[in-house]
C-alpha cells in the first residue's frame, strides 16, 4: 500500500536525447543579395519572355487560320 494515498503520481516528461538543428535555409542555398536579385530576376524575365513568345506564336496561328480559334457549330 502507499504511504500517502492522497498524493498524485509524479509524471516525468521525456526530453529528446538530441535536438535536431534545422538550418535557416532548408531547400535553397543562401546567396548574397545582389546575386539573388540577378539570378531570380533573370528567371522571372525568362518566364516573361517565354510567355511573350507563346503569345506571338498563338496570334500568328490565329491569323493563318482565318481568325477563328474554336468553331462550336461543327
Amino acid at each position: 500500500m502507499q504511504k500517502n494515498p492522497g498524493a498524485q503520481p509524479v509524471l516525468k516528461k521525456r526530453l529528446p536525447k538530441r535536438i535536431r538543428q534545422i538550418p535557416d535555409y532548408y531547400f535553397l542555398p543562401r546567396r548574397s543579395l545582389p546575386s539573388a536579385i540577378a539570378f531570380y530576376g533573370s528567371c522571372i524575365l525568362g518566364g516573361i519572355a517565354a510567355g511573350m513568345v507563346v503569345e506571338v506564336w498563338i496570334n500568328k496561328k490565329v491569323k493563318e487560320d482565318g481568325g477563328v480559334i474554336w468553331e462550336f457549330d461543327k
